[in-house]
């Protein structure tokens, strides 16, 4: 692989990104700004025997993640059994009773994941598990599309795994799991951070591109309303819209972003809902210290993938252990996310540290601690130089009757030195990730 020819397109790529409006919204004092997705052409590389690893690792813990949300809205084993207690799933943010009893096609609710690793020295780590509504697949996706343009035989040159086939994987999970009807994504706006991506993988994977005005329920069906006053009947909704804003009158009244009725046709099974809602409960980051036992639990099976080493403060012993040492934890807030609410106890001045300790002692439900992985460092082109940043990795996972994982990923990485934090809204920048073959 020539570095010299990726740093050298890397201005022709951010360009053309730039130009095709490949860029995410971030709302700060009340003000939304758009702005570009730094892209470093330098990818990450991955081996084939070390991804094929990954793959059943994702495999493993997804169809575990699957069976736990089975299991949760109905007959909820898994707390009878003692392995979770039952508390720590009612008091999740993430938990809709309105899904209870809702058995969605195929029995499948979490269609596309969003597996968050790291890659430390002694091997890959998982950090988070995102069911509800994960973005970021479109941006290798479109940035691979441009590199080959501007550099075409570097894919000739190297054993890398095709990155197209995405759309084809969601488009064939969608037929897969759709009632009669079309299939449209659901969009909040051009004002969502995403909203390129929801275009975009419209585009790819041929789906229709709707807001929220363009659909009504009727008689428990839903349809889609054309511009020039057609309706066509809906089968499946890959949404893009939360849970709390998805049908105004079950969640959140004051949506002006759902579909009033939405639910009571999912519940009837006239539409499918991509991804289900109720899916927090399962990528809640208190769940998250749970989902080696649902492995055992479910599949009978030890996990291939290992959590970081985690705490609840939820356990009296482990509440013990993080309090005598917050300086040497990462505290994050179950209730965040984007990056928000990660606090490095060491970077905390003597009274902001108490603070935090007073917040885990009044709500230690509220919280997870982490020991600090010191992971990998990717090159990155900075100034026509190779420097090193912190970069993880978004795998991406496609649920329909079987489950496939996506041989490429987003790799994101820190721009500042010595930042363990990657994500878009707090500054990261992406690459691409190539996925070898043998």
């Amino acid at each position: 692989m020539d570095n010299q020819v990726l740093y050298e397109q890397a201005g022709q790529v951010n360009h053309a990104l730039e130009r095709y409006g490949v860029k995410f919204g971030v709302y700060k004092n009340g003000e939304f700004h758009e702005q570009l997705f730094p892209f470093d052409a330098l990818p990450r590389v991955i081996p084939a025997d070390q991804f094929a690893r990954l793959e059943r690792g994702l495999i493993q813990r997804v169809c575990a993640l699957n069976l736990f949300l089975s299991d949760i809205y109905s007959k909820r084993c898994i707390l009878r059994d003692g392995v979770i207690p039952p508390e720590f799933i009612y008091s999740s943010k993430g938990f809709l009773l309105a899904c209870q009893g809702i058995r969605p096609p195929q029995d499948v609710y979490a269609h596309i994941s969003g597996i968050d690793l790291v890659e430390a020295p002694d091997g890959w780590y998982v950090l988070e598990d995102n069911l509800r509504v994960p973005s970021g697949a479109s941006y290798p996706m479109i940035a691979r599309e441009i590199v080959r343009r501007v550099t075409p035989s570097l894919f000739e040159k190297n054993r890398v795994h095709e990155n197209r086939n995405y759309a084809g994987l969601l488009a064939g999970m969608f037929r897969e799991v759709q009632r009669p009807g079309i299939v449209v994504v659901l969009t909040p706006g051009r004002y969502n951070s995403a909203f390129f991506e929801h275009a975009y993988l419209a585009e790819k994977t041929g789906a229709t591109l709707a807001f929220p005005e363009d659909l009504e329920v009727e008689g428990d069906v839903v349809y889609y309303k054309s511009f020039d006053g057609k309706k066509q009947r809906v089968g499946a909704i890959y949404r893009r819209v939360s849970d709390e804003f998805l049908d105004p009158l079950l969640f959140d009244e004051r949506s002006v972003i759902g579909v009033p009725h939405l639910m009571e046709a999912y519940r009837k099974g006239n539409v499918a809902l991509i991804n289900a809602p109720g899916n927090g409960v399962a990528d809640d980051k208190g769940t998250y210290y749970f989902v080696p036992k649902m492995i055992r639990y479910y599949l009978g099976e030890e996990p291939i993938l290992q959590n970081a080493p985690t705490y609840v403060p939820y356990y009296e012993e482990d509440k013990a252990y993080i309090l005598a040492h917050l300086d040497k934890l990462v505290i994050k807030d179950v209730s965040e996310a984007g990056g928000y609410g990660v606090v490095f106890g060491r970077d905390l001045a003597a009274a902001k540290r108490e603070e935090l300790r007073q917040a885990i002692l009044a709500k230690p439900r509220r919280f997870i601690a982490q020991e600090i992985i010191n992971f990998n460092d990717l090159n990155i082109c900075l100034d026509g130089k190779p420097v090193p940043r912190k970069a993880d990795f978004r795998a991406f996972v496609v649920h329909g009757q079987d489950i496939r994982v996506w041989h490429s990923g987003l790799t994101r990485y820190a721009l500042q030195a010595g930042s363990f934090v990657v994500n878009s809204s707090q500054g990261g920048g992406f690459k691409d990730t190539w996925v070898l073959y043998r």
